[in-house]
């Protein structure tokens, strides 16, 4: 169930489960607050587990928080209502501009920053076909009526309206889609909404040199198949934050990691990444 709460830099929707060591999950495009297809592979009697609404999604207005810069701002005042003082930050696909913002500019608060799927500079030009049908189909006065077509074909179609999405988020061919992975994807879809946040996605940047700043441990996950976000985006983030290390993936459902019977080798790389840089894990 989610929470509102109300900052110095204004209102912020969130959801935590779990207790132990603090994780900040910053979802990608589409998502909120509900999601918790990523919340694979964590323990939630050692990982609490934060997921706030980022602005313009779920219950959290934009409010002038259109950038990544002044979203993180917004989640660290957020951190600090709630009293937290050092977390985890896991950034998913379009989430990883201000996953980076918040491992940069508040080193003292991140102490492992997590990159899957991740956006890591400028994702898309209005050049781009993608952004051209994503700004008309998710553009606010369009989004609601696009995800109720969309639902709806979803109910009657589950599997031909599985097949689409994996289309945008695989390079993989020829693929059998099972039963487990349309009720996993169903589940996910169902969750979703743009609101005024995939608009704000499609325009959000970083200045290039912040990522340089990133003095954290840093595990970057990404598919060779990943349809949605180019590995050029994990390999770029590797070159550029120091303690970084770099896992590429050949799984079925590109974009999305935790989909599928390959989940096993990401959850597993993430486990091994958490309990190396937590001494509570290693000792339980």
């Amino acid at each position: 169930m989610s929470k509102i709460i109300q900052t110095k830099l204004g209102q912020i929707e969130y959801s935590i489960i779990g207790q132990g060591k603090p994780v900040v999950f910053l979802h990608g495009g589409h998502s909120n607050c509900n999601e918790t297809l990523f919340y694979k592979g964590y323990d939630t009697t050692h990982f609490q587990l934060i997921t706030p609404s980022r602005p313009g999604y779920g219950q959290t207005p934009l409010n002038g928080h259109k950038q990544p810069k002044e979203a993180a701002k917004l989640i660290e005042a957020m951190l600090d209502q709630l009293g937290i003082h050092q977390i985890i930050v896991v950034g998913i696909s379009a989430g990883g501009l201000t996953a980076l913002e918040l491992a940069a500019n508040f080193p003292e608060k991140v102490t492992q920053l997590i990159l899957i799927s991740a956006v890591t500079k400028k994702w898309l030009t209005p050049q781009d076909k993608t952004y051209k049908r994503a700004s008309k189909m998710f553009s606010p006065k369009r989004e609601k009526m696009s995800w109720k077509l969309f639902r709806t074909f979803f109910t009657v179609f589950p599997r031909q309206m599985t097949k689409v999405l994996f289309k945008e988020l695989s390079s993989q061919k020829g693929q059998k889609i099972t039963r487990e992975e349309i009720a996993a994807i169903k589940e996910m879809t169902f969750k979703q909404s743009a609101g005024e946040g995939f608009i704000t996605d499609l325009e959000q940047d970083i200045v290039p040199e912040l990522i340089t700043k990133i003095k954290c441990p840093t595990l970057i996950m990404h598919s060779k198949n990943d349809q949605s976000v180019n590995i050029a985006m994990a390999h770029h983030a590797h070159e550029k934050i120091k303690h970084s290390e770099l896992k590429v993936y050949d799984n079925k459902w590109g974009h999305l990691l935790w989909v599928g019977e390959d989940n096993r080798q990401p959850i597993n790389d993430l486990n091994d990444f958490l309990i190396k840089y937590n001494t509570e894990e290693k000792s339980s």
